[in-house]
Order: structure tokens, then C-alpha cells, then sequence
């Protein structure tokens, strides 16, 4: 077995000191910071990048630099294995403390121990690709990422400026060529191809789509979202708005998906372009959230988010599986987490199996795998939906027996092909959406009516230690400090249709509280009456009563 290239190691380590002052963490969206400060993380993320695809016999491993819904100064970076899916866990905390080694020699020191404990060949070969979104700090941190890949000997593609689901398609795409699983061109033309083509099958026959309009947050998703226009032709016309991609300041700001989200409003810039009972969505910074909207008759406002958009798919996926006759062989399952709203839960688990897991894209992913084909939806808009490699072997060998079921069939195939299954991926997803919009003729109003949200509130808390407080039940009961859920409980027996819940934040000293109740002011009430007692019970940070708004 060679030895790590110590001397090239050194020589562009040095040229990438880490900050002494600056503790990094590598999490589910990876390391994510002010975008300043991230020029050592990025060339040991280059390096580890190597060492993951050696680990894997020199499959490629992807990178994307994004910090996504996040403003414009924050960058980061996260690592893609190689069926496009995220990093997996264990490599967290490898990837944590070799990014918080402080020197150079400490960061060789640890690359050695690292290699040896988790038995890396290091003669094998290596192969990364990587891409970033729009954000003016990318084209540096690019730069300090491709010295570490250069340092540790792998061979490297630049995937350029594209969207973070793109590059986890690419990673799939990349491994699976020349294979029965393969997933498609390896290039953004090609994921445009796969898209566009399988929708257009889709909605053939239907009536004609009225036009969409589309939120780019400023971001990269504006450059994929108007080439896939040109690609879907007359068959569904988008109208791409927030393209400024090189304005200062606009990535995220005061539009995109996490705006709509958080504060439950139309975009400023939107004001003038969408007309009552229009359509329109919101992507985030880099295309991988997505949620949807509509103004009423009376210009009043109505969102539809990921858990509305989990109802419409999950529903006619498992008609599809019915009217295909694989009910019997293909069970459709639905993930949500506790901030899913009760009205979603309600209705889904009516028809189909509901699991609910904890917070995170992660555990929502690894439990949609375990359904033959796994539904899983953020109520933030990140989600998409897995066919199991065993259903997907089901669905191409079937045989159907009447024309209803070889049509159904053909509908099933061609969802599986617009579906981004690696990873949520908003380009993908408004696809999916608008197709079963066109099977079933609804409008914004109709796929509303489905089911009626009940009313919710999130507030934060500031606390002085976050990590004192510890959940179960996917995060639905709160187990410490002990005492506090029996005073929840006691609050929300209170309010009709009441459920709130307590978790700690995963990235700063807060605690976020979510409440429901029938009524828009209890659920209000509910909220910030939790939230006081918290603040109360585990004296909160005195300089913040618990009334800030999420």
C-alpha cells in the first residue's frame, strides 16, 4: 500500500491555514459559515473528497459549494456518495475533526491515523466532480477545494455553476454508466433531457397547461430554470422571475423558497406579476426546496408547502400503483417529521402509511427507503420520492393485462424518470407537481381544498445551554429537562385541536417551539405560552423574552 503524498499535502496545506478562533461543524447541509472564513475547510474537504472515492474503490464522489436558502455572504460546502445520496453519517465526525486540526503537521497527524483506522487502499484511484451555486465567494473556494484534490492525487471534473441537485444527479449518473442501473447522461444537458422528456410523456393528451410562474431566488436555479423552458416548449410555458444572479445582495433576499415559507407572504417583486388564481412557486438559492402558491379570487394569499405537496404526489402515486394492479406487489409509504401540519398527517394516513422521524433531511431519506417507493416532504419544500431498487425491477418487468393498467403503467414509469430520486430537488418536484395537476385538472385552489392546514405558529427561544434539552418520539416529547412535557401537556389539553412540541435547534442556541390548534389566536396563544414556560422553567437568556417570530 503508498503512503499519503505527505510533501504536496504540506506544501498547499500551508498555503490554507485555519483560522485559530473558528470551530467547525460538518452537519446534514455540511459545513456552513460566513464564506470567509471556509478557505481551509475547503481544501480538506478536497482531500477527504479523495479519500471517500479511494475508500469506495474510485467511484466518484461529488462536492457541491452552496450555502442554499442562506443569505449571500454564507457559503458552504457537503460531500455526495456515490448513488447521489448525502455523506454517510459516521464521515461527519471525520469530516469535523479533520477540518478542526489547527496546524498542518495536526492535520497530516490526523489524515495518517484517519487512513490506517478506516483501512483506505490509498493506491487506489480517486475521482471527484464538484460544482457551485452563484454566490461571489464560490469561484475562491473552488480554487482552495481543487488544491486539495490535486494534493491527495484524484482526478477532478469542474461541473461549473449549477444546481445542487444536478450535481447529485451527476454523481449518480457518473457510477451507474454502463450499468442496468444507469441513471442518465452524465451532464446537465442530459438531466434536463431525462426531465423534460418523461413529462412531456405525462401530460400528452391533456389539456393545455397554463403558464408558471417561477421565483429563482436570484440564485443558480434561474440559469437551470430557463434552460429547461427551452426544453419544455409549448408543453408548459414558465415564466422565470428573480433571475438577477449577479445583482449584490438579491440571492435569497425577500424571495425564495425559505421567505414564502417563514413569512407566509408573496415575494415584494411578485406583487405586480401574478394574478388572482395564477400559480407560482418559489425555488430556494440552490434548486433544491420548492413551494408553491396561489392568489384566491379577492388576491388573498395561499401556500402550498411541502406537506401539500406531499398529499398531492403520495395520493396519486398509490392511485397510480392501484390502477396499474401493483397495490398488491408496491407499497406506497408517505415520511413526515413532527413540524408536518395534523391536516396533512390527517388525510395522508387515511390513505396511506405515515412515519414520522425526527428533523432532517437525512432521516426523513433513510426511512422513505425502507417503502417500496418512500414519499418524504419537509413542510420547508426539500423532498422527493424513492422507488426502491425492487420496485423498479416489479414496475419494468409487469405485464398488464387491460389498457387501463398498461396506461397507468406508463404514467408510473415516466414519474419515476422526472423524480430526482438522490435528493430534493425543486425542478424536479414542480415537474412532478404540475403533471399531477394536469391528471387530475386541478387549480392552486382545488389541490388546496384537499385538506385545510391547521392554523400553526413557530417562535424561538433564546436559552444559554440548547444541549440540555433532549427529545423522543422523533422529537415529539421533550425527556429533559424532566418535568417541563407534563406542563406541556397540560397546556395543550387546554386548546381544541391543540399539539405543540419543544426541540433544540441543530446550529445555534435556540429552542423552537411549534404549535397547532383549530383557531389561528390559540395556536398563537399556545405557542408563545409553551415558549414562556420554557423560558421560565430553564431560565432562559435574559436579554430575550421568548417572543421572536421564526
Amino acid at each position: 500500500m503508498s503512503d499519503l503524498p505527505v510533501h504536496a499535502i504540506r506544501t498547499l496545506s500551508d498555503q490554507h491555514p485555519k483560522p485559530s478562533h473558528i470551530h467547525f461543524q460538518y452537519g446534514t447541509a455540511g459545513f456552513r459559515t460566513k464564506g470567509d472564513t471556509l478557505d481551509s475547510v475547503m481544501f480538506r474537504v478536497g482531500i477527504l473528497a479523495g479519500l471517500r472515492s479511494k475508500k469506495w474503490d474510485g467511484k466518484t464522489i461529488g462536492v457541491m459549494v452552496t450555502a442554499s436558502h442562506n443569505p449571500e455572504p454564507d457559503n458552504g460546502v457537503k460531500l455526495v456518495d456515490p448513488r447521489g445520496e448525502m455523506l454517510e453519517t459516521s464521515w461527519e465526525a471525520h469530516a469535523t475533526a479533520l477540518a478542526n486540526a489547527q496546524s498542518t503537521d495536526e492535520f497530516i497527524a490526523a489524515l495518517d491515523t484517519f487512513t490506517t483506522t478506516m483501512k483506505i487502499d490509498l493506491s487506489k484511484p480517486a475521482k471527484v466532480v464538484y460544482a457551485r451555486d452563484t454566490r461571489p465567494s464560490g469561484p475562491a473556494l473552488v480554487a482552495a477545494l481543487e488544491d486539495g484534490i490535486k494534493a491527495i492525487g484524484a482526478e477532478e471534473r469542474d461541473a461549473g455553476v449549477t444546481t445542487t441537485p444536478v450535481l447529485h444527479y451527476l454523481v449518480r449518473a457518473i457510477n451507474t454508466k454502463g450499468t442496468k442501473e444507469e441513471y442518465g447522461d452524465d451532464s446537465e444537458e442530459g438531466y434536463l433531457r431525462k426531465l423534460s422528456t418523461a413529462f412531456n410523456k405525462l401530460v400528452a393528451g391533456k389539456p393545455s397547461i397554463p403558464p408558471l410562474v417561477v421565483d429563482c431566488a436570484n440564485g443558480v436555479g434561474a440559469k437551470l430554470a430557463k434552460e429547461l423552458a427551452e426544453y419544455l416548449g409549448d408543453t408548459l410555458q414558465l415564466i422565470p422571475v428573480n433571475t438577477s444572479t449577479t445583482t449584490p445582495g438579491a440571492l435569497n433576499n425577500a424571495c425564495g423558497a425559505d421567505f414564502v415559507k417563514t413569512q407566509q407572504t408573496l415575494p415584494p417583486s411578485l406583487t405586480s406579476v401574478l394574478k388572482p388564481g395564477q400559480r407560482a412557486c418559489s425555488l430556494d438559492g440552490d434548486a433544491d426546496r420548492l413551494m408553491y402558491y396561489y392568489l384566491d379570487d379577492r388576491g388573498q394569499f395561499h401556500m402550498l408547502d411541502g406537506d401539500k405537496i406531499a398529499a398531492l404526489s403520495a395520493a396519486f402515486i398509490g392511485e397510480l400503483t392501484k390502477s396499474a394492479g401493483l397495490d398488491s406487489q408496491i407499497k406506497v409509504g408517505i415520511v413526515q417529521t413532527a413540524y408536518a401540519n395534523g391536516g396533512s398527517t390527517k388525510y395522508l394516513s387515511e390513505r396511506l402509511p405515515v412515519k414520522c422521524v425526527p428533523t432532517g433531511v437525512k432521516h426523513l431519506h433513510h426511512a422513505a427507503e425502507k417503502f417500496d417507493v418512500g414519499v418524504y416532504f419537509e413542510a420547508n419544500g426539500h423532498g422527493t420520492v424513492i422507488f426502491s431498487p425492487q420496485s423498479l425491477e416489479i414496475i419494468s418487468a409487469y405485464q398488464p393485462s387491460t389498457p387501463a393498467q398498461s396506461t397507468a403503467l406508463n404514467h408510473l414509469i415516466n414519474l419515476t424518470e422526472v423524480i430526482n430520486q438522490t435528493v430534493g430537488d425543486a425542478l424536479s418536484d414542480m415537474l412532478m407537481v404540475e403533471a399531477v395537476l394536469a391528471h387530475k385538472s386541478y387549480s392552486g385552489e382545488e389541490w388546496d381544498s384537499l385538506y385545510v392546514d391547521l392554523p400553526n405558529r413557530l417562535v424561538k427561544v433564546v436559552v444559554a445551554d440548547r444541549n440540555i434539552f433532549k427529545t423522543e418520539d422523533a422529537e415529539r416529547r421533550l425527556v429533559s429537562p424532566p418535568g417541563i412535557q407534563a406542563k406541556i401537556d397540560e397546556l395543550v389539553r387546554r386548546y381544541e385541536g391543540g399539539r405543540a412540541f419543544v426541540r433544540p435547534s441543530g446550529t445555534e442556541d435556540v429552542v423552537r417551539v411549534y404549535a397547532e390548534a383549530t383557531v389561528r389566536t390559540q395556536a398563537d396563544e399556545l405557542a408563545y405560552r409553551v415558549a414562556g414556560l420554557v423560558y421560565d422553567e430553564t431560565g432562559g437568556h435574559p436579554a430575550h423574552r421568548p417572543l421572536e417570530f421564526l
